[in-house]
């Protein structure tokens, strides 16, 4: 399955969270070929510490389907998942997660927490680094932009 769309559509989320001034992270959840589940950072608007695309993202998908099993469902974000994500999606039983930039110091496989394939979980999934360029400059133009407007 090709994750290019799926990866351009939570670019769009991105995008229009650094609008809102958030940092710009956008994700789909994805069943059956068809996205179920949408979401971006909310943290500064909503002041939420859990306000973070993914987490958004897969509550909506399991408002949608009905379930919090989303064991036939594939996230698709911009930016690497923090620990708290990628064991938020270890618990919903997401089949896969793919995401388009690294993040070094946040990002949960950068990091090292493996909760994707943890011999011990009774859950493992594939987790894929699919590169887009485009996912990074967002994020270095958003983080590029408030330096430029505090200094």
């Amino acid at each position: 399955m090709e994750t290019q769309p799926y990866l351009l559509e939570a670019l769009k989320l991105a995008k229009e969270a650094g609008t809102r001034g958030e940092v710009p992270v956008g994700a789909v959840v994805v069943h059956e070929g068809s996205v179920v589940g949408r979401g971006s950072n909310s943290r500064e608007v909503e002041q939420d510490p859990l306000g973070h695309a993914e987490m958004q993202a897969l509550r909506d998908a399991a408002k949608a389907l009905g379930s919090w099993r989303l064991v036939d469902c594939d996230l698709y974000v911009t930016l690497e998942p923090c620990p708290m994500c990628l064991a938020a999606c270890q618990q919903a039983r997401v089949r896969k997660v793919v995401y388009g930039a690294r993040d070094e110091k946040g990002g949960a496989l950068c990091l090292g927490f493996g909760v994707h394939d943890h011999p011990k979980l009774n859950h493992r999934f594939e987790v894929i680094h699919s590169p887009m360029e485009e996912c990074s400059q967002v994020l270095k133009d958003f983080f590029k932009s408030l330096r430029n407007q505090s200094g």
